[in-house]
Parts: structure tokens; C-alpha cells; sequence
């Protein structure tokens, strides 16, 4: 049997990192990333691709990068953060809501 491979055919996928994070995409993803300064509708450009397609880099790999778009801005759901010693009498109650940006992955390259 032979396999025929069809250029652009194939997902492209890549690991690229931001916020400390490590992200696995390929194009047309929705993902959530920790809060970036950029506008809504502006693209992104991420050039700390840690692996494209099967080439992995040291660390990273040259001249590769992932272009998004920023969709919206926003806050995750409320945590409670609860805080107490016990036989002390101390007891403290916080909430936090993390912010973030989404994103959609554009082209891979």
C-alpha cells in the first residue's frame, strides 16, 4: 500500500511556551494563555517554539513561530483560598480570579 503525503494536507503542530506555560497547538486552536498586554483583535507572535512538526529544538527551535490573534480578555472562575491554624483561632477567607487572554492559533511556521 502507498501512502501519498499532500502538501498543507498535514496539521501542523508545535509546543511553543508563554507565561511560564507550555502550550500544544496546531492551527484554527482556541487556547487560554496567562494575560498578555496586547488589544483584542491585534496578533501575537510567539517565537519560543520549543518543537515544529518533528523537529525539536535546543531549546528552541530557529526561525520558527506561532502567530495568533487575540480574541478577548477575561477573569477564570472564583477560587476560594482558605487559610486557618488550628487551636489558634485563626481563620482568613480570600478569593482570586485569575486573568487571561484567549487566543486562536493562526499559522504555524
Amino acid at each position: 500500500m502507498m501512502v501519498r503525503l499532500i502538501k498543507g494536507g498535514m496539521n501542523m503542530k508545535a509546543v511553543f511556551e508563554t507565561g511560564g506555560k507550555q502550550y500544544y497547538v496546531s492551527e484554527g486552536d482556541v487556547i487560554y494563555v496567562e494575560k498578555l498586554p496586547n488589544e483584542v483583535g491585534t496578533e501575537v507572535t510567539f517565537t519560543n517554539v520549543l518543537t515544529l512538526g518533528d523537529k525539536i529544538g535546543t531549546p528552541y527551535v530557529d526561525g520558527a513561530k506561532v502567530v495568533c490573534t487575540v480574541e478577548k480578555h477575561g477573569l477564570q472562575k472564583k477560587i476560594k483560598v482558605f487559610k486557618y491554624r488550628p487551636k489558634k483561632k485563626y481563620r482568613k477567607t480570600q478569593g482570586h480570579r485569575q486573568p487571561y487572554t484567549k487566543l486562536v492559533v493562526k499559522k504555524i511556521g
